[in-house]
């Protein structure tokens, strides 16, 4: 007998959204929390088909209005579900997450869209904030625990070293900071130049680089 492999999970997924099937994702998204839970419904389906739809974005396979309709329609339906779980929100840290001078939104909208889907509540500071505003914000808001970082540029990417200086200076050294985005793919070490905690390249990492470091937060409270 000959076993046929059809299309991964994460493609039809990708597929229903690019359609505007709403109910075709609900139905997965359901299947797969009901399955595997939060984290593993965005491990399995929201960050693999997201990721696929921006690389496909950057290619010209897709236009940036499917890239909105398909991000919206998963922001609709992954928040119900991630309100179920109030058990993770309990044991979470305060995340935030902002586009450090830039001003794009699409890498950071799907990282966070792939965290909420598995649970976790995010602090958003926009895009194209400054050092200073960034620093106001996260005082503002303390203890913010994990600082989520994007850049699209070079010059925008050197600016967190400031902000690491201006946070220090600040009194707030706790805060543990992961950073991504074009610079930091093409300099794997620029993160460290920086001094971020983590960086991360796709939107798969970002959960597993908050997920060490909300632990390293529970570890030390």
């Amino acid at each position: 007998m000959i076993e046929r492999s059809g299309p991964k999970p994460s493609e039809q997924f990708m597929k229903a959204l690019l359609t505007l099937d709403r109910l075709a994702v609900e139905k997965m998204l359901v299947a797969a929390y009901e399955e595997s839970g939060l984290e593993g419904m965005s491990r399995t389906l929201v960050a693999p088909a997201l990721e696929r739809i921006g690389d496909d974005w950057t290619e010209g396979k897709v236009s940036l209005s499917e890239v909105y309709m398909s991000s919206r329609i998963c922001e609709q339906l992954v928040r119900p579900l991630g309100s179920r779980d109030d058990q993770h929100k309990k044991k979470q840290p305060k995340i935030a997450i902002a586009a450090l001078q830039d001003y794009h939104l699409l890498g950071k909208k799907i990282v966070q869209l792939v965290l909420q889907s598995a649970g976790y509540e995010l602090l958003d500071y926009g895009q194209g904030i400054s050092v200073d505003n960034l620093v106001a914000r996260v005082i503002k808001d303390r203890p913010v625990d994990v600082l989520l970082i994007s850049t699209l540029m070079l010059p925008s990417a050197l600016k967190v070293k400031p902000l690491r200086e201006k946070l220090n200076q600040a009194g707030v050294t706790k805060i543990k900071i992961a950073v991504g985005g074009a610079p930091f793919r093409f300099d794997r070490e620029l993160w460290r130049e920086v001094g971020a905690d983590a960086s991360g390249i796709t939107a798969s990492d970002a959960l597993a680089i908050v997920d060490g470091l909300s632990q390293e937060v529970t570890r030390a409270a």
